[in-house]
């Protein structure tokens, strides 16, 4: 049989993500929640309705709820004002109790869209629902310490977690699109606080839903089955998995003719390939049905008006803004942007009358110097952004030389008194008399006519030389003032 022929294609992707909430408990009981529990003793955090026990009753986590509320305004999605719970039944040894409660056909929040910025520009991406569930155990397949064993072990830490799984329409056309999407959206719920969003940690997986459109030399459109790519759990894997999936798609069907058949596969890091897991189960599958321990969730227009309150400027917005109305560089304004204590930090800062950008270059540079040192965050340093304020414009007005900001910083980390005040005290102030400096820069060209006959003849480097004289002869003169004045004279 001879090999079919692809003339073009086109790329469909949805996302479907798993989001690990930062609850104190778990989502139906009050067992410690494992994502805040990270490398704990396995199964030290279940108690009787974890186990599955008989008798045990769910009571529903209602932080858990308003996190994936606010998840759902920052997506744009419209949000239920009445949802309810459903078991979804299946098997599996993590899963003791052999359902998952979950919701089905009344999800808490749906019909989202979200402007991602992509190489080719904004492109929105729709959400279709964000639901709220509990996650499941984890099996293990070696002992602690890599020892090989000859049965799987379980651990139910991870057994009962909030989890809100967010899926996407299939907007995504290239790995990279879906790996943009994905950053973002670690940056969303890290921004709300809802999730740490680490993913080595398995706060956040990633499951993109694949499928190629591809025409033939007739022009005959042929569409390839959805695969579904389990659990993964870093950039790099989600946008090389994606790639490899896309292409294994179409040398199938080139070389065999199949579209496949709707399906799940795994990704295999050290051949760095899919692989066929299981053909993919439908709805009925599971057996859905409403939780009959469980009310019904009501959410009306104050507690949806209090949740608002809370979601603020999102990371990409704020970013946006601090270029076009700030004149921060693009990368200047993520790494601002991006984490929601530092922006409003720097928030802080030019509302306390600090110029945005310098304000910016002071917060890069000596804030993240002095937080690299103490192992802490911008807000952990204990400098009030006040101070970096007056900083800023101790340096606009010329009284303070940028190369000395580092000394006040420091000096601010071991008491908090009005930067004027620290700067004073080690004497850093530069002096602007114009009579002072111009006594020093005449005392300067009386005693070195070389460098003045230098620059007269045409060499720019000898008032370098010359300023740096004045410099040492004077304390503390204003380089900047030093430079007009003494160019000033020498015309």
């Amino acid at each position: 049989m001879s090999q079919r022929t692809v003339q073009s294609y086109k790329v469909l992707v949805g996302l479907e993500i798993h989001v690990q909430l930062a609850t104190r408990t778990k989502m139906f009981t009050a067992a410690p929640n494992g994502a805040m529990n990270f490398g704990a003793e396995p199964n030290s955090l279940v108690d009787e309705l974890v186990l599955g026990l008989p008798g045990t009753l769910p009571v529903m986590n209602k932080k858990a709820v308003e996190y994936s509320i606010m998840v759902g305004l920052a997506l744009g999605c419209t949000i239920a004002s009445h949802t309810k719970w459903d078991r979804k039944s299946y098997y599996y040894p993590d899963l003791p109790k052999n359902y998952q409660i979950s919701q089905y056909d009344l999800p808490l929040c749906s019909l989202g869209s979200f402007r991602l910025e992509t190489e080719q520009g904004p492109k929105m991406i729709r959400i279709r629902r964000a639901h709220l569930e509990e996650d499941a155990g984890k099996l293990l397949h070696e002992a602690p310490g890599g020892h090989p064993i000859q049965h799987s072990i379980v651990d139910l830490n991870r057994a009962g977690t909030p989890l809100l799984e967010i899926v996407t329409e299939p907007d995504f056309s290239s790995p990279r699109e879906v790996v943009l999407f994905a950053q973002e959206l670690q940056k969303v719920v890290q921004f709300l606080g809802v999730s740490e969003g680490q993913m080595q940690m398995g706060h956040m997986r990633f499951e993109p839903n694949i499928n190629v459109h591809m025409t033939d030399e007739s022009g005959k459109v042929h569409k390839t089955a959805i695969t579904e790519i389990k659990n993964l759990n870093s950039f790099s894997v989600l946008e090389r998995a994606t790639a490899f999936e896309i292409q294994r798609q179409l040398r199938e069907w080139v070389d065999t003719g199949s579209l496949g058949k709707k399906s799940t596969y795994g990704w295999d890091e050290s051949t760095e390939s899919t692989f066929h897991q299981r053909d993919k189960e439908e709805a009925h599958d599971y057996r859905y049905f409403p939780d009959p321990d469980l009310a019904p969730v009501e959410v009306d227009d104050a507690w949806l008006a209090q949740l608002k309150s809370q979601v603020g400027e999102m990371p990409a917005l704020r970013r946006q803004r601090y270029v076009e109305a700030l004149g921060l560089s693009p990368a200047d304004a993520g790494t601002l942007a991006g984490d929601r204590a530092s922006g409003d930090y720097y928030e802080h800062a030019i509302k306390a009358g600090g110029d945005p950008r310098r304000v910016c270059n002071l917060i890069l540079s000596h804030g993240r110097r002095l937080c690299n040192e103490k192992g802490c965050t911008l807000s952990e340093l204990g400098i009030l952004p006040e101070r970096v304020a007056e900083i800023a414009r101790l340096i606009d007005s010329n009284q303070v030389a940028p190369s000395a900001v580092g000394a006040i910083f420091d000096k601010l980390m071991e008491e908090d008194a009005p930067a004027e005040d620290i700067a004073k005290a080690l004497g850093l102030i530069q002096q602007s008399d114009t009579a002072a400096i111009d006594a020093a820069i005449d005392a300067v060209i009386a005693r070195n006519p070389p460098p003045l006959a230098d620059f007269k003849a045409g060499k720019q480097q000898a008032l370098g030389a010359l300023v740096g004289m004045v410099m040492k002869s004077g304390k503390g003169l204003n380089p900047k003032m030093v430079q007009e004045r003494l160019r000033s004279k020498l015309s």
